[in-house]
């Protein structure tokens, strides 16, 4: 399976609850921490939820 890197580019700071736990659940804590997972469609729903606060790359 392809992987994918997350980085969150922008703050967690008065963004809703649903959208903090997703950030937790891709395993992000802090501003521009680089996580890798695989290419699923789980992780890609999650992405979707809160792609305004994060970059992906292949």
């Amino acid at each position: 399976m392809a992987k994918i890197k997350i980085k969150q580019v922008r703050s967690a700071i008065g963004r809703n609850k649903t959208q903090k736990r997703t950030l937790e659940a891709l395993g992000l804590k802090k501003l521009h921490q680089v996580v890798e997972h695989d290419d699923s469609p789980a992780i890609m729903g999650m992405v979707n939820a809160v792609g305004h606060l994060l970059e992906v790359t292949k």
